[in-house]
């Protein structure tokens, strides 16, 4: 099978969080760049949260990237729920603890209390959403020892204000909000991704009509953008090497951006 313009393209839309992908959009950047001021506050936690999809790991890993070769910063992808288990590798990240025995919230206050440092160290949590009421009211009194920093990237949802949780209402000093792209910032970030990887053909296949019809579909969300892309070049990618006639190469049919969103489930079919 021949390798295509598409096939590359297909792969700069993977569903994947890697701090090399990241587009730099003036609205974002001036987030992140509140984000990276927050840090450097005498904050005890950080809250950073939106709807999925809106680009919060992608801060994190970023964060996470910026500054680990300046200050001490670990960063939870995966939420570790075992109330112990977290005591034990944060303990361990922190401090170089070892021991295999279970580790208590009262443990774990004691051996941070104990300690001195001249820097206080950031720990980057992500899908805390996941973790238990009881655990994120712990992990809010570890921060207030001010011997330890959190950042806490969680869902925004219909249903509740998350701001509103009581083990955020008098500790975090700082919330950034992440929302989804403008009509205009869809089409930049679509744009900008193809030709950070050298997909300048395909960057120049996305008018207006087309990136129109995107937005709607996805809400200028960025996880559904890549995933209605990463199949819409999949869909050229087959045609470019069965029957390459039936594709124009002049812009993107809307007709593929539809099949694109039913195969995604963005359309109901």
């Amino acid at each position: 099978m021949k390798s295509s313009i598409y096939s590359n393209s297909k792969d700069v839309f993977l569903d994947t969080v890697n701090p090399k992908d990241y587009v730099q959009l003036d609205r974002v950047s001036t987030i992140y760049q509140s984000l990276k001021n927050s840090v450097k506050k005498p904050l005890k936690m950080i809250l950073l949260y939106g709807k999925p999809g809106t680009g919060k790991s992608m801060f994190l890993s970023k964060l996470y990237q910026d500054l680990s070769k300046t200050q001490e910063i670990h960063f939870y992808q995966t939420p570790i729920v075992d109330e112990s288990e977290f005591y034990r590798v944060l303990a361990h990240d922190l401090y170089g603890f070892n021991e295999e025995k279970e580790l208590n919230f009262t443990q774990m206050m004691k051996i941070i209390q104990t300690k001195e440092s001249e820097e206080v160290p950031l720990i980057l949590l992500d899908e805390a959403q996941l973790y238990s009421d009881p655990l994120m009211e712990k992990i809010r009194l570890l921060s207030d020892t001010r011997k330890v920093k959190f950042v806490i990237a969680l869902h925004k949802t219909q249903t509740e204000d998350l701001i509103a949780k009581e083990h955020f209402q008098t500790r975090i000093w700082e919330s950034i909000e992440l929302k989804n792209a403008s009509l205009a910032e869809i089409k930049i970030y679509i744009q900008k991704k193809l030709m950070k990887a050298n997909c300048f053909d395909t960057a120049n296949m996305f008018h207006n009509n087309s990136v129109k019809l995107i937005y709607n579909l996805t809400n200028g969300n960025y996880r559904d953008t890549n995933k209605l892309l990463y199949s819409v070049f999949e869909i050229y990618d087959h045609y470019y090497n069965n029957n390459m006639s039936k594709i124009s190469m002049d812009k993107v049919s809307n007709k593929i951006i539809e099949m694109s969103a039913i195969h995604t489930g963005l359309i109901d079919a």
